[in-house]
């Protein structure tokens, strides 16, 4: 039997167990089960399911590439996501639970007001279909490479089933069974990761002392840079980067907190997210020894590295030396990351385009919202699928780039609104606030230009601080006299 059937016979047995469990998660639900999934999720749960929640496809199959120019770098960043998952748990988190909030951008209305809630929920809105699209659309590439493209299947279809498959779990029981449906998904990813290491080092002939050696005396495994303030892997710019990134990615997207806050209450969801934050280093360290492992490993075949250090992992899995349950393990593992971060997604869309901006919860009957819902919900799917196919047909490698560029600027305006919201006390001119949140990440992008064409400097993930001490600015200047109550 071809690798390829193989592939999708096991995919096929991941799904039916998929849908089994989200059909089990969903029975009886309603619309408090969708938004918040009636705030019954056990927090232990809620912690190992985030686990895969913050690992995507493209995380999949870039970290372990990575480590090829970068090392052990990103690990310096994953030490300041600890700290600033803290910051979520003892600030943001009791926050959203005193206010009852649904939509956490609910909060920008009750502090400033519908202005500012609508331009939060916007820059949410197109950050997340971007960001998830690319990301689904990097993995059906692989997948229509190594499965669907050898049998023959165009990739317009590989994506419609994709998202109709997404749908279709979502569907069923909302961040209810998004929250048991990634439980089962880390699992997968993490068991897939580990086997991988497993069968490589096996046909390497190593030991596990062996592979601990090979590994911790390989050039590719240094983690702590001090020695270039400029350099993008200097450690004070990751780890700040990483605190701040946590807190504007995981503590301010609707996506992380609408599972985070299914907890019963806030002191069971900040044990959520301290302990999922902790855990999620080791995991990401898993994925960099597999990198290093894998160079190790095409290094002894005299495999060429490939240009791009995300086909790494994927000319690896597939090498004709590598027995076939490696490939199964590269595909079930990618799924599994890609479609908890793509079905996390379309549910936190769907809540936030019927909450903040179509206004659906205090104006409509809970069988008129249930409608609402439904159709926001299907429209999302459609689009996402657009966007996919969009990508396909049209993109490069630059525009992908581009369009994550984008995604990584809008959260910016974000925490600018929050961290004004939390830390001030002042009332701003509300209509205003659309313009000073479009104008922030236009000046960042013109500072970084500046730093890098006069001083050499390499603006990395810090671009994420500028952006929000724009907003933070502009909102200043925006401020009334009177403080708010």
């Amino acid at each position: 039997m071809s690798t390829p059937v193989l592939i999708i016979l096991s995919l096929a047995g991941y799904f039916a167990v998929l849908m089994l469990v989200s059909w089990l998660a969903g029975r009886g639900g309603d619309n408090a089960t969708f938004f918040t999934g009636g705030r019954r999720a056990p927090w232990p749960l809620v912690a190992f399911g985030m686990l895969g929640a913050g690992i995507s496809g493209v995380t999949f199959i870039s970290v372990p590439g990575m480590v090829a120019a970068k090392g052990y770098a990103y690990l310096q960043m994953v030490l300041g996501f600890i700290v600033g998952y803290f910051a979520i748990a003892y600030v943001l988190i009791p926050l959203f639970y005193k206010r009852n909030l649904v939509s956490i951008y609910g909060y920008l209305e009750q502090r400033f007001g519908a202005s500012t809630h609508r331009t939060g929920a916007w820059f949410f809105f197109i950050s997340k279909m971007l960001g998830a699209a690319v990301r689904f659309f990097v993995v059906c590439a692989v997948l229509q490479v190594l499965v669907f493209g050898p049998l023959g299947i165009p990739f317009s279809f590989n994506v419609i089933v994709s998202i109709a498959l997404i749908w279709l779990y979502t569907m069923l029981g909302g961040v209810k069974s998004v929250v048991w449906t990634d439980a089962l998904k880390s699992f997968c990813l993490i068991m897939s990761v580990v086997l991988c290491i497993w069968f490589i080092g096996q046909n390497l002939g190593y030991s596990l002392s062996d592979m601990a050696g090979a590994i911790s005396s390989h050039e590719s495994s240094r983690m702590f840079f001090f020695d270039d303030a400029k350099s993008g892997l200097y450690f004070w710019k990751q780890f700040l980067a990483g605190v701040f990134m946590a807190i504007a990615m995981t503590g301010l997207d609707q996506d992380l907190m609408q599972r985070t806050m299914a907890c019963a209450d806030s002191r069971r969801s900040q044990k959520n997210m301290i302990t999922s934050g902790i855990l999620q280093f080791f995991i990401i360290a898993l994925f960099l020894l597999l990198g290093t492992l894998l160079i190790i490993y095409m290094d002894a075949r005299g495999i060429t590295r490939p240009e791009k250090s995300d086909d790494i992992f994927s000319l690896v899995a597939t090498d004709e030396a590598m027995p076939a349950i490696v490939a199964i393990l590269f595909v079930v593992g990618l799924v599994a990351a890609s479609y908890s971060a793509a079905g996390s997604a379309l549910t936190s869309l769907t809540t936030s385009f019927t909450i903040d901006l179509l206004h659906e919860r205090h104006r409509s009957t809970d069988e008129r919202l249930g409608r609402s819902r439904r159709r926001v919900h299907l429209a999302m799917s459609v689009a996402m699928g657009a966007v996919i196919i969009a990508f396909y047909y049209i993109s490069n490698q630059d525009a992908i780039s581009a369009v994550y560029t984008l995604a990584s600027y809008t959260y910016g305006p974000i925490l600018g609104l929050f961290v004004f919201g939390i830390f001030s006390r002042r009332r701003v001119r509300d209509r205003w606030v659309p313009a000073v949140c479009v104008a922030a990440p236009v000046l960042a992008w013109a500072l970084k230009w500046l730093l890098a064409r006069f001083w050499g400097y390499e603006t990395g993930f810090e671009l994420l601080l500028t952006n929000a001490a724009f907003t933070v600015a502009g909102l200043w200047l925006l401020q009334e006299r009177k403080p708010t109550v």
